[in-house]
C-alpha cells in the first residue's frame, strides 16, 4: 500500500464546513443552531454536590466494607452479605457521581 492517490478516497478537511457537510453552503434552517457552552464559561465550583460525592465515596470504600467485615452473615446467609450489601453502595455511588457531575 502506498500513500499515493490511486483514485480512492482522500479525505479533504478543507472541503468541509464547521457542521461536517460538504460544501460551504449555509444549511437550510437559517443557520441558528444550538452550541454547546465551552466548559471554561461555565462557573464549575466544589460546592454541596462535590461533598457529597466524596461522602458516598467514603461510605462506599470504607464503611461499607467494614460493615461486611464486622457483620457476619447470619440469618440472612452469605447471598446477601457478599453480593447484596457491596451492591447497594456501588450503585448509590454510580448514581451519585452521574449526578453530581452532570450539570446544566
Amino acid at each position: 500500500m502506498t500513500s499515493s492517490d490511486d483514485g480512492g478516497y482522500v479525505h479533504d478537511p478543507a472541503a468541509f464546513d464547521a457542521n461536517g457537510e460538504e460544501g460551504a453552503e449555509e444549511p437550510a434552517g437559517g443557520g441558528g443552531g444550538l452550541e454547546p457552552t465551552h466548559p471554561d464559561a461555565v462557573d464549575r465550583e466544589f460546592d454541596w454536590r462535590g461533598w457529597l460525592l466524596i461522602g458516598v465515596i467514603v461510605f462506599a470504600f470504607v464503611i461499607a466494607p467494614v460493615a461486611i467485615y464486622l457483620v457476619p452473615p447470619g440469618g440472612e446467609g452469605y447471598r446477601f452479605a457478599l453480593l447484596i450489601l457491596p451492591l447497594a453502595p456501588a450503585v448509590l455511588l454510580a448514581i451519585t457521581a452521574v449526578w453530581a457531575t452532570t450539570r446544566p
